[in-house]
């Protein structure tokens, strides 16, 4: 991919788009986003605790650990969430923390692709924009259609029933998202209050009444479910449960245009999703791991946490937990849809996209970029519709590529920022900096991504890790052969910022 950081100057026109939007409350942080060479053309109608709301709906611990459990259970056995979740997590907190810092360097939509844009180059941020889009798009299909399909067998209809509630919950994240980021904000917030709750009931309730094993069982290494009995590997496998929930909390990046003194807010919104969700996923796992009575009957159930809370606490109590877990994926399916929608509103404004001057588009009444929100609902019901029905291993495979490619598009820009840093061509670092150990934690955050997409590749998971390999391959001849000379990403330069800057702060 092509570098360098050019000195282009910030187009005029901006400023100009930038001074009719001066009026409002937050014109102090529309300034700071003029100077990196756009107009505030979103709305800001998010706080703090908003920031950390849609990362940590996203993640959704009520929604990867309940539906994915028997994925971990089986082959690692309780270790893989005993030992597995805490080890995950702290690997997740050195990207969070990377990630932070630069969200509060340069706080704007799109976030890693304009990250990645600016301390790489225009083909850095096309490629981790498109593999950012990738993921996030097939995501909205895997979460969405998980609870359009547990909800059609909660109300006992059929599997054709699924795509078309599939077709009404898109349709409804839609619609919500058109309307207004106000409403959104308030939704999010009211998700993060659902998951925090439904956390503590469930949590109570098994240590209270459904306990089976002693807390030693919690970290038992000698189970597996492979058929070749090979317990590494099975540990390994059981990581994916976490390495699949712990993803998502780019979201608060990506919202940084509607978000207030995002500078600041961003990088907390980013660290406490991280934080909270892995104290609140820990306890939950600990909790119905801990209920379980029959290790190999669990084990071997599509749906073993759902099949241990109703063993332990009754068929009522487990009606409730699937409750739960539906509105935690509709909530989970709503943020994924902001934050998907903002990353194509970014890159299309940088005309990364064809169509860009389309998609780019902001409603002017609800200030919300409602042909983005299109493509990032349409999207997914078209994935689903071109695979699912075919194949469910097919469907499956896709999400897990989906979910390797967002790890990619982490890792780049933490990559692409450690090489900056030690070139001494990005000195100047946001109101959040790790000071002298931001470099070191920039390469661990790399490092664990390279382990986390080791992980996802081992058998039986070759099929998804081909699959990223050829979707690298298909971006990079694509880019090299129609976009390379046409692409110039962000208005502003990685140099022009600095050589402003040159008063901040610096390591």
């Amino acid at each position: 991919m092509d570098g360098g950081d050019g000195g282009k100057a910030v187009d005029p026109r901006v400023h100009s788009r930038h001074s009719q939007h001066s009026h409002e409350p937050g014109s102090a942080d529309s300034r700071a986003l003029g100077r990196l060479g756009y107009a505030q053309e979103l709305v800001r109608r998010m706080g703090g605790f908003s920031s950390f709301a849609v990362s940590f709906s996203i993640i959704s611990v009520l929604t990867g650990c309940i539906t994915a459990y028997s994925d971990a259970i089986g082959p690692g056995g309780p270790a893989a969430l005993g030992i597995g979740w805490p080890l995950v997590s702290v690997g997740t907190m050195l990207v969070a923390l990377a990630m932070a810092e630069l969200a509060s360097a340069f706080p704007t939509a799109g976030a890693l692709y304009h990250w990645s844009a600016l301390l790489g180059g225009p083909g850095w941020g096309w490629l981790t924009a498109s593999m950012n889009l990738v993921g996030q798009i097939a995501i909205v299909a895997a979460i969405d259609f998980g609870c359009a399909s547990e909800l059609a067998a909660t109300l006992g209809l059929s599997s054709t029933a699924s795509f078309w509630l599939l077709a009404a919950i898109l349709t409804s994240h839609a619609v919500v998202n058109a309307a207004s980021v106000r409403i959104v904000a308030w939704l999010n917030d009211f998700s993060a209050t659902v998951h925090i709750l439904g956390v503590v009931l469930i949590v109570g309730a098994l240590l209270l009444f459904g306990r089976a094993q002693p807390l030693p069982f919690l970290f038992e290494t000698g189970f597996t479910t492979r058929a070749d009995g090979s317990l590494g590997l099975g540990f390994l496998n059981g990581l994916v449960l976490s390495m699949f929930t712990f993803t998502g909390y780019d979201a608060s990046a990506h919202l940084a245009e509607e978000t207030h003194d995002p500078a600041r807010r961003t990088p907390w919104g980013i660290l406490t999703s991280v934080g909270v969700s892995a104290v609140a996923g820990y306890l939950l796992l600990t909790s119905i791991t801990l209920a379980i009575r029959d290790l190999p009957a669990i084990a071997s159930d599509k749906h073993a946490a759902l099949l241990v809370m109703r063993s332990a606490l009754g068929d009522g109590f487990g009606r409730l937990a699937m409750g739960l877990a539906l509105a935690a994926m509709w909530f989970c399916g709503l943020s994924s849809v902001t934050s998907a929608s903002r990353t194509l509103y970014a890159f299309s404004r940088d005309k990364g996209l064809p169509g860009s001057r389309f998609v780019s588009r902001v409603n002017p009444v609800a200030r919300t970029p409602i042909v983005a929100i299109g493509v990032a609902t349409v999207g997914p019901l078209l994935l689903v519709l071109g695979t699912a029905p075919f194949s469910d291993s097919l469907f499956d495979a896709m999400a897990k590529m989906a979910t390797m490619g967002l790890y990619v598009s982490y890792a780049v820009p933490i990559l692409l920022g450690a090489v900056a840093r030690h070139r001494r061509q990005w000195l100047t670092r946001g109101p959040f900096s790790l000071g002298r150990f931001g470099l070191p934690v920039a390469w661990a955050a790399v490092t664990w991504g390279g382990i986390v997409l080791i992980v996802c590749s081992l058998p039986p998971n070759q099929l998804p890790a081909g699959m990223l390999a050829f979707a690298l391959l298909v971006l990079a001849t694509i880019y090299f052969t129609f976009v390379r000379h046409r692409f110039e990403g962000p208005k502003v330069k990685l140099a022009t910022l600095e050589a402003e800057r040159h008063g901040d702060t610096r390591e």
